[in-house]
């Protein structure tokens, strides 16, 4: 113990940069990933931890193996490491609640299968209830802003519900719709009475695999019998819904994206499936114990709020 103690009293004269250099490695299991996601060349991330290993004199990573891991000492600095950068947000955040309102900018991590139908409608809302409030909204891969938010890159985030930590708070926000969707051609949009038992088979485009959405894509595939396509795999929910247009294969889409701006309504149709429903849930994140938690708490209540103006819109249309 006296060895680490020493080795943070040697952190202490280095640079906070350098820590989060090792973070990110330490996250990514990658050089490249790790330098992409900090916004530097991979010469300069490789450049400063060195400098960190020379100055503590200790091997923190071991660079002949893939995908790259921490020693043993490594492992135990970034522990300690993630929670002295989080204090220090923390102390920074503290000097700023003296008004009592959240002040400022959040930076909100947003899935690309959620944000482009989910925020337009929030944002107006959000700027007029919170008008000292500022959002910078970075979409990515949900699993890779799990990363950000616990280093504090990231404030919150909005994703499809999945497994978290017990270092994270999860604020259930709403749960929508899905439906199978085809092009208004396609035999299937013509059909009154369409079960399940009809459906097996039928070419059924999926989503990145990286985002949680794919794999609840995969279940329902398997539940109904569709046969998930490997080759065509979209980006974005927009790919999603292009793609089944062209004929390429049926897919599934949430419900509120089917009704928004950007929902395709011209190009394709829900399937109406008697014998068969499937929902997907949505939620805000942020890290537990957080000095802004009850802020955040107040964003994610009045975006739960909207939400669900959009949905009984539905049920009343």
């Amino acid at each position: 113990m006296d060895f680490l103690i020493d080795l943070f009293y040697q952190i202490g004269m280095t640079s906070f940069r350098q820590l989060q250099y090792l973070i990110a490695v330490a996250d990514r299991k990658n050089f490249r990933l790790a330098a992409s996601s900090l916004h530097v060349s991979q010469p300069t991330l490789s450049l400063q931890l060195q400098k960190l290993e020379e100055q503590l004199d200790v091997r923190l990573i071991e660079r002949s193996v893939h995908p790259v891991c921490l020693t043993p000492i490594g492992h135990e600095i970034v522990a300690r490491a993630r929670k002295l950068l989080l204090d220090l947000n923390e102390l920074e955040a503290c000097a700023k609640r003296s008004t009592g309102e959240l002040v400022g900018t959040i930076s909100l991590g947003v899935s690309p299968t959620l944000g482009p139908y989910l925020l337009p409608g929030i944002v107006g809302v959000l700027k007029q209830e919170m008008p000292s409030l500022h959002l910078y909204i970075r979409e990515g891969i949900p699993q890779e802003q799990m990363f950000d938010l616990r280093s504090g890159a990231l404030d919150m985030i909005l994703t499809p519900v999945t497994s978290i930590g017990s270092d994270l708070h999860i604020e259930h926000l709403f749960d929508e719709d899905l439906h199978l969707v085809a092009p208004p051609e396609h035999p299937f949009a013509a059909r009154s009475g369409l079960r399940r038992s009809d459906l097996g088979g039928a070419d059924t485009l999926g989503i990145d695999p990286r985002y949680p959405f794919h794999q609840q894509t995969r279940e329902i595939c398997s539940e109904l019998g569709l046969n998930l396509l490997g080759n065509y795999e979209g980006t974005s929910l927009d790919s999603l819904s292009q793609m089944c247009a062209s004929g390429l294969g049926l897919a599934i889409l949430p419900d509120l994206y089917l009704r928004s701006e950007v929902g395709g309504k011209n190009i394709i149709v829900p399937l109406a499936i008697q014998d068969w429903k499937s929902r997907r849930s949505v939620a805000a994140i942020w890290r537990a114990n957080s000095v802004y938690g009850h802020h955040y708490a107040q964003v994610a209540m009045i975006i739960k709020r909207e939400a669900q103006l959009m949905l009984n819109a539905k049920a009343q249309g």
